[in-house]
This record gives C-alpha cells, structure tokens and sequence, in this order.
C-alpha cells in the first residue's frame, strides 16, 4: 500500500501554530521594511532614470509594475496550491491557512496585472482589451483566485472549506504554464517574456535593475501581507487555545 512521504523534521517545527505565529510576527517588519526600500528604488530609477524607449516612448514605464504583478499573480498562485496540497495531504493546519490567506494578495496582483495591461495596451495595440490568449489566461486565473475565496467562504465548516478549496486550486494549477508559455503556443498580440534565463537581456541596464528591484518589492509587499493575514487566521482559529490565552498574559 503506498503511503504519503513524511517532510522533514524541521517543516513540522513550523506546522504548528505557535511557532508558525512566532516567526511569521518577526518576519512581517522586515519584509515590508525591504519592500518599502526597494520599492522606492526601483519607482527612482525607472520613472526618473531610466531612459526612454525608442519605440514606445514613456508609455513603456508601465512595466515596473505590470510586469512584477504578473509575474507575482503566477508565483502566488503556485505557492496557494502548493500549500493547500501540503494541507491537503498531510492534513496541517497551518498550510491550510497559508493557502487562504495567499489567495486575496494573489487575486490583487493579478488584478493589478489585468488593469495595468490594459493601461499599456492601450497606446500600444489601440485597445483597452482583447481576447488574446495571454489576457484571458490571466483573466481565468483571476477567477480561479476568486472562485477559491468565494468556495472557501461557502463552507460553516472551515475544514471541509479547506478540502474543498485545496482541490479547486490544484485543478487549477493547469492555468499557470498556459499564462506562461501562451505567447509561444499561439499568435497573440502580446509581447514576448521581458527577460529570458536562457538569453542576455535586451533591455538597458536601468531598466533591467529597476524592473529587477520593483519585483523584489513586490515578493516582499505579499510576503509581508501573506504573512500577517495568516496571523489573524491563526487568532481566528485558535481562539481558546491554551498557548493563545498564555501568550496574552505575557504581552499584557
């Protein structure tokens, strides 16, 4: 009969709520400490360094957030399946709740994504909108975020919520390498990946580290964010709890 792989040792130290809580409250300064640095870094250099492009003038600046939010809505996504799988199979209770609390950051920067594009598309193909297989794809993983938080609220059972959501973002998941390799797959408007590994960067150096660094900002901001909503479903979910009660007394 096979079984299940344990995780390491060293996961379940931080499968339980106390010290997931413990760590997650020390993190969440730091991280929006970098996103807050790096942000206004990289808004600096390439609003106000960056040289303009030769073909699509300033309109093209619109990538130091178009760019990075795409690039987040998809990882975001990867990380919410990835959690509530963990939570699904191993049944913790902390993944489940990582899992929810990436969707609403996850559903914003696809969103941000989605409005921005629209915002560059416009002096670029002469049209707020098509039905291009990129955008659409996108579009889709907008609904899968609110499909899992809409699902997820429909349950008085927040277990069986979280089943039931961890399901739906696993199916899911199919979306993520269509949003990515769509523009290779079929002949869409939308231009192809900004930066490729296999590639030396086109793009100016400015450019480059301004894009580069509105990313980090980004990864930090939903971290941040990610990380403090999980604090609150923790509180949510184990209100009663005897470490709970203790760890009030101390902070009093």
């Amino acid at each position: 009969m096979s079984t299940i792989p344990t995780p390491p040792a060293t996961l379940f130290a931080f499968a339980s709520p106390p010290a997931f809580y413990a760590l997650a409250r020390r993190l969440v300064p730091w991280l929006f400490a970098v996103a807050i640095a790096t942000g206004v870094a990289g808004l600096g250099l390439g609003f106000l360094i960056a040289p303009t492009d030769h073909q699509q003038g300033d309109a093209y600046r619109i990538i130091y957030v178009h760019v990075p939010a795409a690039w987040m809505s998809m990882l975001l996504y990867l990380a919410m399946a990835l959690w509530a799988g963990i939570g699904l199979a191993y049944n913790t209770r902390v993944s489940a709740m990582m899992a929810a609390a990436i969707a609403p950051t996850g559903a914003l920067f696809t969103f941000l994504a989605l409005w921005t594009g629209a915002f560059w598309g416009r002096p670029t193909w002469g049209t707020w909108w098509v039905w291009d297989a990129r955008l659409t794809s996108e579009l889709i993983l907008l609904f899968l975020y609110l499909g899992f938080m809409a699902l997820h609220a429909s349950f008085d059972d927040v277990r069986r919520a979280d089943r039931a959501a961890a399901i739906l973002a696993l199916v899911g998941v199919v979306n993520v390498p269509i949003i990515y390799f769509s523009v290779r797959w079929w002949n869409t408007l939308h231009q192809g990946a900004s930066i490729k590994l296999t590639e030396a960067p086109t793009m100016a150096a400015p450019m480059l580290t301004g894009m580069l660094l509105m990313t980090v900002c980004f990864w930090a901001y939903a971290a941040a964010i990610v990380l403090r909503r999980a604090c609150c479903l923790v509180l949510e979910r184990e209100r009663g709890a005897a470490w709970l009660a203790a760890l009030e007394r101390e902070e009093r």
